[in-house]
């Protein structure tokens, strides 16, 4: 019955076409012609990845030359100023030509054999990568055109279990785990973790999945369960959404890893001098109070605001050079010391966002070396930066409380079962 509704339903779309041309009149060659080749194109892109079937044409590929135009790139492919022209007019709703970049790869397509002299071979395609992840597709044939191509993306899911023993980025690599791990950590322990003062026997302990494009790691998409283990003490980390836009980790007790400060003001550098009162000056060498932590950094280092406030100052301040001071709440400020210059347009009385730049480090004032004074203020007293408290954003929602704990479970059962599996690879490799 359904076969054969389906059949009266294709004769009445018959014979309405067949209607609607002797209205309309017999169409020209030229439509009829520009129709098959949009066809053609449509199927095209319907069953091959890149609009086209590079299993017909032979290619050749190259990378953008220092000096290089996308005019000059084409001529040096074959084609002809005014076809180029053409082209370039005819993509750039899709393509910026000017956004072609020095070392970026591309795969030119012929219909003849790329590698002869034969005159009749014939530029049909021109594949640029523009990213990683995107290619721009270049059809190189009247009546020209372009379209992005976007690689297929692959998300696999990894676990590391990393030792602290030399440095997080070397360890992290020794553990077969991507150094991408670390700038997400590093984001997400913000305001747990000094990731400056990371010491040997530290461990990390994490599920994650990865985001991988032609067999390389082009990301890490998401963390689902950290553990950031220091002696004794253990500091788990959750993903948990509660589809409020807000907050996406937390600890075992259901409060934000997010902390109303940064626990340090930059990023990738050493404690060189700390909090004291009674110490040797290295330029003066006489014994007085440091109430900073000092962080040596290369001149030019960005410097952030731990944490929101409003800018109170913006000034040399002698010994300590240039300098930033913010007013965070009613109880707490701090300053930015020693600084080569200023974030551009930072001013007095600007209210500014944790982890905004605001200054790069510099060795301005009474300065030994590049390096940043940072110091902070409870109440209107100096306290260490490197020991202060810092109290937790809003936690868990009170009827969100039952499915965190089911994902906490959940996680820590995969972690065991990955366990698991790696001591019997590595009883098998023994074997």
């Amino acid at each position: 019955m359904i076969m054969k509704n389906n059949l009266f339903i294709s004769a009445l779309l018959s014979a309405a076409t067949a209607l609607f041309a002797m209205s309309c009149g017999q169409p020209s060659q030229e439509d009829t012609a520009a129709a098959e080749i949009a066809l053609e194109t449509e199927s095209e892109q319907e069953n091959f990845p890149m609009g086209f079937n590079p299993d017909t044409l032979s290619v050749t590929e190259g990378k953008v030359k220092n000096g290089q135009f996308f005019s000059t790139l084409l001529n040096s492919l074959g084609m002809g100023a005014s076809e180029a022209y053409a082209l370039t007019q005819a993509c750039d709703s899709v393509f910026d030509v000017r956004s072609l970049r020095v070392g970026n790869e591309y795969m030119a397509y012929f219909t003849g054999s790329a590698e002869g002299d034969d005159a009749g071979e014939t530029l049909r395609y021109l594949v640029y990568e523009r990213d990683r992840m995107n290619c721009v597709v270049f059809d190189c044939q009247a009546p020209y055109g372009a379209w992005i191509y976007e690689k297929p993306v692959t998300y696999v899911d990894r676990y590391a279990d990393v030792t602290i023993n030399s440095s997080l980025w070397n360890d992290m690599i020794a553990a077969d785990a991507s150094p991408l791990l670390i700038v997400t950590l590093s984001d997400i322990y913000a305001w747990t973790i000094d990731f400056f003062g990371l010491q040997k026997g530290d461990q990390f302990r994490v599920l994650y999945q990865e985001k991988l494009c032609d067999g390389e790691v082009i990301a890490v998409d998401t963390v689902r369960y950290a553990v950031f283990a220091h002696g004794e003490q253990e500091f788990p980390a959750i993903l948990f959404d509660q589809k409020d836009g807000g907050n996406l980790w937390w600890n075992e007790k259901g409060e934000s890893m997010r902390k109303a400060f940064l626990k340090a003001p930059l990023q990738y550098s050493r404690i060189s001098s700390g909090f004291s009162y009674a110490r040797k000056h290295p330029v003066t060498r006489k014994v007085q109070p440091h109430t900073g932590v000092d962080y040596a950094a290369p001149t030019g280092t960005p410097v952030m605001t731990i944490g929101d406030g409003v800018v109170t100052s913006v000034k040399y301040e002698g010994a300590g050079g240039n300098t930033v001071r913010i007013r965070h709440n009613s109880v707490y400020s701090t300053a930015y010391l020693h600084l080569s210059k200023y974030a551009k347009g930072l001013k007095a009385g600007q209210r500014v966002k944790q982890g905004e730049i605001i200054g790069y480090v510099g060795s301005t004032g009474r300065s030994t070396g590049p390096h940043l004074d940072f110091r902070v203020w409870k109440n209107g007293t100096p306290i260490n930066p490197l020991t202060m408290d810092s109290p937790p954003a809003e936690p868990i929602k009170e009827e969100n409380k039952p499915a965190f704990e089911e994902a906490i479970k959940r996680y820590q059962q995969m972690v065991t079962n990955v366990a698991v599996i790696e001591d019997a690879k590595a009883l098998f490799d023994l074997i």
